[in-house]
């Protein structure tokens, strides 16, 4: 039953993640976001293409489908009277990235899952990763002036904070195996989203990585999130 449950929380999680906001919010005005800026169909190419309310309306749709999805699989379990409920959130934060990140009605071409897994941080109902990976995300871009550095350093401090918590006894496991097993997915997450920026990993090295900048439209071919 619990396997099945964990395919379940995938699955579901899936669906949720393929409402890409970006896609949807540049059908609306006219365009195909994967055929501008840098192709992504994520929140910074919305707003380089689109410009600032788009990029909103984009990083909110993405962050809340994640919110959403995981507070439901807490509501479903918890009433359910299922342990470990963590482990399923995390389940499920999985399948919404997998989903934004490859979506299949858009030959599996979709964003870099950075607004949804910032979603997994409110979603897991701890404020305190939440604080934490805001504070980190906006420390990093407002150091560096890189978006993609951010974006890196906020789904890596969301695998140490979590991990953190889930041992120092704050997520309720009655399991050894199932916190680990939570702590491995949420790593692969982690580990996914450092791929998805290995173009933007290299142009940093380079030294030819844009920066982030708030004016106006700008088609860059800068990747992002």
């Amino acid at each position: 039953m619990l396997v099945l449950a964990r395919i379940i929380c995938l699955i579901g999680g899936y669906f949720f993640g393929i409402i890409q906001t970006s896609y949807i919010y540049g059908k609306l005005h006219g365009i195909d976001i994967r055929e501008y800026g840098s192709g992504n169909a994520g929140t910074t190419n919305a707003l380089r293409v689109l410009g600032k309310k788009a990029g909103a309306v984009v990083f909110l749709g993405d962050l809340f489908k994640s919110v959403i999805a995981c507070s439901v699989t807490h509501i479903i379990m918890n009433a359910l009277g299922i342990e470990n409920v963590y482990l399923f959130v995390i389940y499920t934060a999985a399948g919404v990235v997998l989903g934004h990140n490859f979506p299949f009605y858009m030959q599996f071409k979709g964003g870099k899952g950075i607004a949804a897994t910032s979603g997994i941080a409110i979603g897991l109902l701890d404020w305190r990763v939440a604080l934490i990976e805001l504070g980190l995300f906006v420390f990093c871009v407002v150091v560096t002036k890189y978006v993609s550095v951010g974006s890196i350093c906020l789904v890596l401090g969301l695998l140490v904070s979590y991990t953190i918590f889930a041992y120092t006894g704050s997520y309720g496991f009655t399991s050894d195996s199932m916190k680990l097993e939570s702590c491995i997915v949420l790593g692969l997450i982690t580990l996914l989203a450092i791929y998805r920026h290995k173009q933007n990993i290299v142009r940093l090295i380079k030294g030819t990585e844009n920066k982030f900048s708030l004016k106006g439209r700008n088609k860059t071919t800068e990747e992002q999130a």
